[in-house]
C-alpha cells in the first residue's frame, strides 16, 4: 500500500500519524487494522476494542514512514468504492491536477464548503497518496471522491439540470458575474495549462478571478476555494 500499484491492488490505503487516525477511528467500518510501534502509547480516549492492532518494531514503523519524523501509528484503510452515478447538487471536478497537495487541499475545502463530492479526472494525482492524504486533513472519510472521465461526468450534470462553470483566462467572465442557482459543479485544471479546451467547450459558462497585482494566476487549490464558497453563498442567498 505504499506505492499506487499496491494501494488499487489491495483496495486499501495507508494513514499516518495521531490525527488522521483518530479521523479514521470515527469511521471504523473503513478500517481493516491499525499498525502501531511498540515504542507509542496510544491516546487514553481512543476506543480501539473492535479493532485489530498489530504491533511492530520502530524499525518497521520507520520503514512504513512517509515523513522524516513519523508519530509510529498508522491505520490500514479500504478505499471508497463508489459508482460513477452523480447523484449530489454540488460538485468539484478536477482536470489533471498532478501536485498531490493541491488536490488534498481542494478535497479538504469540498468538504468544508459542504460540497456532494469531488469528481478526478484523467491525470490527477492519486486520492489515496500519502501528502493528499495529510493534506487533506480526514476529509476523504466526508465526501464522496469519485474518478471518472470528466467529459462523461460533464455531461451527466448536464443532463440533470446542473450547471457547469469552467475556469479559463480567455473568454470567460468575471466569477462574480456568475448565475448561481441552487446547484453547480466547479471545473478546475492542471497547474500550468489550466482546464483542457475540449472540456471548456461542454461547460455552461466560464469564468475567471481577476488578478490586480503582477503574478499571473492564482495558486489552483486557492482559486477553488474562492469560487466554491462564492457559488454556495450566492445560491443560498437566491
Amino acid at each position: 500500500m505504499l506505492t499506487k500499484k499496491e494501494r488499487e491492488k489491495a483496495g486499501q490505503y495507508l494513514l499516518e500519524g495521531f490525527h488522521l487516525v483518530e479521523a479514521a477511528l470515527y469511521h471504523k467500518k473503513d478500517i481493516v487494522e491499525l499498525i502501531v510501534s511498540e515504542d507509542i502509547t496510544l491516546p487514553a480516549h481512543w476506543n480501539v476494542d473492535d479493532v485489530e492492532l498489530t504491533m511492530v518494531t520502530p524499525e518497521i514503523a520507520k520503514a512504513l514512514s512517509d515523513t522524516e519524523a513519523g508519530q509510529g501509528v498508522f491505520a490500514v484503510c479500504r478505499k471508497q468504492k463508489l459508482t460513477e452515478a452523480l447523484k449530489g447538487r454540488t460538485y468539484l471536478l478536477i482536470d489533471a491536477v498532478q501536485d498531490p497537495g493541491n488536490i488534498g487541499t481542494m478535497i479538504r475545502t469540498a468538504d468544508a464548503a459542504g460540497l456532494d463530492g469531488v469528481i478526478l479526472g484523467t491525470g490527477c494525482a492519486d486520492p489515496y497518496n500519502p501528502k493528499v492524504l495529510r493534506s487533506a486533513q480526514g476529509s476523504h472519510f466526508h465526501l464522496p471522491l469519485i474518478q471518472m472521465p470528466l467529459l462523461e461526468a460533464v455531461h451527466q450534470l448536464k443532463e440533470q439540470g446542473i450547471r457547469v462553470f469552467g475556469t479559463s483566462l480567455q473568454q470567460a467572465s468575471d466569477y462574480r458575474e456568475a448565475e448561481v442557482e441552487d446547484s453547480f459543479a466547479l471545473l478546475v485544471g492542471n497547474e500550468g495549462s489550466g482546464v483542457e479546451e475540449a472540456l471548456l467547450k461542454e461547460t455552461d459558462n466560464n469564468v475567471y478571478i481577476p488578478i490586480y497585482g503582477k503574478s499571473e494566476s492564482l495558486n489552483v487549490a486557492v482559486a477553488a476555494g474562492i469560487l466554491l464558497y462564492h457559488f454556495k453563498h450566492s445560491f443560498k442567498n437566491v
